[in-house]
């Protein structure tokens, strides 16, 4: 990897490692930072997709008509969405709690999900799994911090004995790097030169503790004692960030890990209702969040399309409200 590059975004948190910065440069700045490039039709369906859904089940909790809980990705859905074609249907793809956007990038499939969150037929996994614990072909989630590290390592030990050119792809965020799964992982990754991608959303906020609280150095710098590269993504342009990652992402494909750190925020309380951030810090995300830059910076796209989207996902929501409940009967049941 190169040397440290600046970043130009408002929002940049430079490398303290060896790796580089990718972050706006040099667009015309609105009101929340650098202005957002126009998206493909199918870039901006998927994103609202993914947040209209994520809307819809806050309030289906707040009704009362869901019960458990839930851990939505509002705010942070064009990091699944900038990956999305740049990883292919032989790579497996590992998620965590809050990876419903990651679900939906790879497959398009709300009413599945919706339907396993509910407890309704049709539902990916019978409804078994709920919003956490899913398996659809080489789709995995888990609530499990850390859990997913060790296993996506093992399926890229295997990918690269028997399906050379796919890649294991594991979302974690910063919070998770407490775990010492994460470390064994690395540490096999980086000794054993493994197909494996590791994409962090580094939100800054771990459950409720301040990552600058419960973190001491940087990721960077923890990839970079086991050799592994490292690239800061500050930006939210989805297509900034599928071009800076292409070369990177076929690198990882010859066998060169890679760590993926990408400066989000996180719009929604940890679950449902238990945000106990300071209002400024609640203020800013919401002020850098993509949803209101892109409608400033391309109005009549994202007119053309929000308010048509969310009536999809209302319908979606209908139907599956209206199907009677799973037996239990899935591929993962």
């Amino acid at each position: 990897m190169t040397e440290t590059t600046a970043a130009t975004d408002a929002t940049a948190v430079p490398s303290t490692a060896t790796g580089t910065a990718t972050g706006a440069t040099g667009a015309s700045t609105g009101p929340a930072g650098p202005r957002l490039s126009r998206l493909a039709d199918e870039d901006l369906r998927l994103l609202l997709t993914i947040r209209h859904f994520e809307l819809k089940l806050l309030e289906l909790y707040a009704r009362g008509d869901l019960n458990g809980t839930t851990h939505t990705c509002l705010g942070q859905e064009y990091v699944p969405v900038a990956l999305r074609p740049l990883l292919g249907a032989a790579d497996h793809v590992f998620s965590n709690h809050r990876g419903h956007g990651h679900y939906l990038a790879r497959f398009r499939d709300p009413h599945g999900l919706l339907a396993e969150i509910m407890g309704r037929q049709g539902a990916i996994c019978g409804g078994v799994g709920g919003s956490q614990h899913i398996r659809r072909d080489r789709y995995l989630s888990t609530g499990v911090q850390g859990e997913s590290m060790p296993v996506a390592a093992g399926v890229a030990l295997h990918l690269k004995r028997a399906e050379p050119g796919a890649l294991a792809c594991v979302h974690i965020g910063d919070g998770t790097w407490g775990e010492g799964a994460v470390y064994e992982a690395l540490n096999l990754a980086a000794l054993w030169r493994l197909p494996l991608l590791v994409v962090v959303e580094n939100n800054g906020v771990a459950q409720s503790t301040p990552t600058a609280s419960q973190m001491a150095g940087t990721v960077a710098g923890r990839a970079a004692a086991f050799g592994v590269p490292h690239r800061l993504v500050v930006s939210a342009d989805v297509n900034e960030i599928r071009m800076a990652l292409e070369a990177d992402v076929a690198r990882v494909r010859e066998g060169v890990p890679l760590v993926v750190e990408f400066v989000t925020h996180r719009l929604g309380p940890h679950s449902k209702g238990d945000d106990v951030r300071p209002a400024e810090i609640v203020r800013a995300a919401r002020e850098s969040d993509w949803y209101g830059r892109y409608a400033h910076d391309h109005p009549e796209h994202f007119h053309r399309f929000d308010e048509t989207v969310r009536a999809e996902i209302q319908a979606v929501a209908d139907e599956v409200a209206a199907r009677p409940p799973s037996r239990g009967e899935g591929p993962c049941a």
